[in-house]
């Protein structure tokens, strides 16, 4: 048996940095536009490493347009060691170092971290390795107190098998590859990407909550529409950004969307479901279409709002115009009365 464990942080970058074009093959069927649907992936740099006295290698990889990855692998003599999580962590906040490094942002904040365990050249089948069934669900939860029975075999139910010789056990922390060929690099990938698909949920969910405040604000300090004259170039930045942050957010969220579409309907699309339920990414979904419609219903109160304020604005020039003109007639009529009187 051959073990090894891969980690990986995620988070944004000022600027993301490109190199080839990572070409995962996959042994499992799949649809024929799987590897020109799936999001390009970017091999960066490669190197050597050395964590708590054990070589490892790191890759750091990018996704456009400003996701940056950090991920260490690392060969094991026994995975089902419990002193494995401390190693873990270890790796983990050398990616996170990394990371700040090549110019990530807001690292410690908004960032996905996650460890994938991968067994290989084994006799028989993955079911045999449930007699260490307790630590692996500990190290799939990063857990090292002892977890009771029923939450072990919730943690163990969540599994997708293609054929008898292999597994893989999906959790939020983590995860177990069993797999007699070592094909890791497929389904590590695909972990990848849900993880940077719930990043940037997140990421957009945060930003959306600033956008509101800020949309908010610009209705809060517009100039009042009982004022008569007001600056125009006020209120045409005002309904302007508002306008640019509706659309932008409706954009992100619409692209999400599409991207999620991209995994096709084989096996890779219920390893993708069982994944993307496990990070309830549905829920994060659901968060920020709540917040988008809120983004929405503020932008038709500050539509209606600016576009009650040049109405009214109009208006009130349309009967200062007429006021004058009735002026200017008043002012004829008297000058015409007058002359008449002294003709007389």
């Amino acid at each position: 048996m051959k073990a090894k464990l891969v980690s990986f942080v995620i988070s944004q970058t000022v600027k993301v940095k490109k190199g080839k074009v990572e070409q995962i093959p996959t042994v499992k069927s799949a649809p024929h536009y799987f590897e020109t649907t799936m999001p390009p992936q970017f091999l960066v740099k490669e190197s050597k490493v050395r964590i708590e006295g054990r070589e490892g290698e790191l890759a750091i990889k990018s996704y456009e347009p400003d996701l940056l990855v950090a991920e260490v692998t690392m060969g094991m003599e026994n995975v089902f060691s419990e002193d494995i999580i401390s190693l873990r962590d270890k790796i983990i906040d050398y990616c996170h170092e990394v990371l700040k490094k090549q110019g990530g942002k807001n690292v410690d904040e908004m960032s996905e971290e996650y460890s994938v365990f991968g067994i290989s050249d084994y006799e028989g089948e993955p079911e045999q390795f449930f007699k260490h069934q307790s630590v692996i669900a500990g190290l799939l939860k990063s857990e090292k107190i002892p977890l009771d029975d029923k939450e072990i075999e919730y943690t163990l139910s969540s599994q997708l098998k293609y054929a008898k010789d292999d597994m893989v056990i999906v959790d939020w922390d983590g995860a177990f590859i069993f797999d007699q060929q070592g094909e890791f690099d497929p389904t590590i990938e695909l972990f990848q990407l849900a993880n940077l698909q719930l990043l940037r949920y997140r990421i957009l969910d945060r930003d959306l909550d600033e956008r509101l405040h800020r949309v908010a604000s610009l209705i809060e300090h517009a100039p009042d529409k009982a004022k008569i004259f007001f600056k125009a170039n006020e209120i045409n930045k005002a309904l302007k950004e508002t306008i640019l942050v509706r659309s932008g957010s409706i954009y992100e969220f619409q692209a999400l969307e599409r991207e999620i579409k991209l995994i096709g309907d084989w096996y890779w699309a219920r390893l993708y479901d069982l994944i993307s339920k496990k990070f309830k990414v549905e829920d994060w979904r659901k968060s920020v279409k709540e917040k988008l419609d809120a983004l929405e219903e503020v932008y038709t109160i500050a539509s209606q709002n600016f576009t009650v304020s040049w109405d009214r604005r109009a208006h009130i020039i349309e009967l200062m115009l007429w006021y004058g003109l009735l002026i200017g007639w008043w002012s004829l009529m008297i000058l015409e009365t007058l002359k008449f009187l002294k003709g007389d």
